[in-house]
């Protein structure tokens, strides 16, 4: 296990380098002049110094030839220096790192009923093969997968907040109310519009996974000894579904951190997505750099953790990563 471990460490390192090569190649290959908003008067009436355009140059690694520019920019990232926002001055660290707890919580509650509703459905999928009620759920999980998520948000927003007047459309408090009860109001439809795609994949992989079980001999034998249905799935074929589903986890990490940029910008909930429009509309680079390595971070420990994970809860898995590995 542990010369496991380290691989994967070693290769998170590799994708984090690449990643970072590509987050700087961002503002080495954008067009036109970076600090185009304090040097052009028809877009900012603000008017930077030389000495501060200068200052600003050597924060966003602008001097010198690729390499120098790369490993000083790469270097004041690993120190915890982001730099300064281009747009308003203050350090792209504590705005990213303020916004951080809003998009977490936005994807572990998503996630969270992901799993809740994709296990019950996929169980019931897989075990009525082929008949109505594996029809509707394998429908419904198509069109899970196809609806985009930022037209499926506006729906939402039409059916619940501008016709039944039920849920709020956008933001996270109402004006002068920070109650927790107020949050978890504005939060359902992003959490709800965040969850479907990810639900519909899980149920899918379960419904095949319970599928190939009931195929299984243990399976055959306990319920030709007349074990009550029941207790079949609950004691043999939930057990097996489940531990895929740990690496769908993983699997779908990645698209549920772009998810949760497109739902926030739809719903107006203040987290990095909202962050990261706001600095693609405003060229602001070091911004959209440093979103771009958090990101790139979140993705590569959530995979980590959930090969971790899957080693122990399954370990078989974990013997035979230890045999190819030795």
């Amino acid at each position: 296990m542990k010369k496991f471990i380290a691989k994967r460490l070693a290769q998170m390192l590799v994708v984090f380098v690449a990643v970072s090569m590509f987050a700087f190649s961002i503002i080495y290959f954008s067009p036109g002049d970076p600090l185009y908003l304090y040097t052009s008067p028809a877009v900012s009436s603000y008017k930077m110094s030389d000495e501060q355009l200068d200052a600003m140059r050597e924060s966003l690694g602008l001097n010198g030839n690729v390499a120098e520019r790369y490993v000083s920019w790469a270097g004041k990232m690993l120190q915890g220096d982001w730099g300064l926002s281009v747009s308003n001055h203050q350090p792209v660290k504590k705005q990213i790192m303020d916004k951080l707890p809003n998009t977490i919580g936005l994807m572990g509650a998503a996630l969270v009923l992901s799993i809740l509703l994709s296990i019950p459905l996929g169980l019931l999928a897989g075990y009525y093969k082929n008949k109505w009620i594996d029809n509707i759920v394998s429908g419904i999980s198509y069109l899970g997968i196809s609806l985009p998520a930022f037209w499926f948000g506006i729906m939402m927003i039409i059916l619940f907040s501008l016709n039944l007047g039920w849920l709020p459309s956008s933001g996270m408090h109402a004006i002068g109310n920070t109650s927790t009860g107020d949050m978890i109001k504005h939060a359902i439809l992003p959490t709800l519009v965040l969850s479907v795609n990810n639900t519909a994949v899980f149920v899918r992989y379960i419904r095949a996974n319970t599928i190939e079980q009931m195929e299984e001999d243990y399976v055959m034998t306990a319920v030709s000894k007349g074990v009550p249905q029941f207790q079949v799935m609950k004691g043999h074929v939930l057990k097996n579904c489940l531990l895929p589903i740990i690496t769908m986890v993983g699997m779908n990490f990645g698209t549920l951190i772009t998810g949760s940029f497109v739902v926030e910008s739809v719903f107006g909930w203040p987290g990095l997505g909202t962050l990261c429009m706001s600095a693609i509309n405003s060229r602001d680079y070091t911004m959209i750099m440093g979103i771009t390595m958090l990101a790139c971070v979140v993705l590569l420990i959530g995979n980590f953790l959930a090969d971790i994970l899957y080693g122990f809860a399954d370990p078989r898995i974990k013997q035979g990563k230890e045999k190819s590995n030795g």
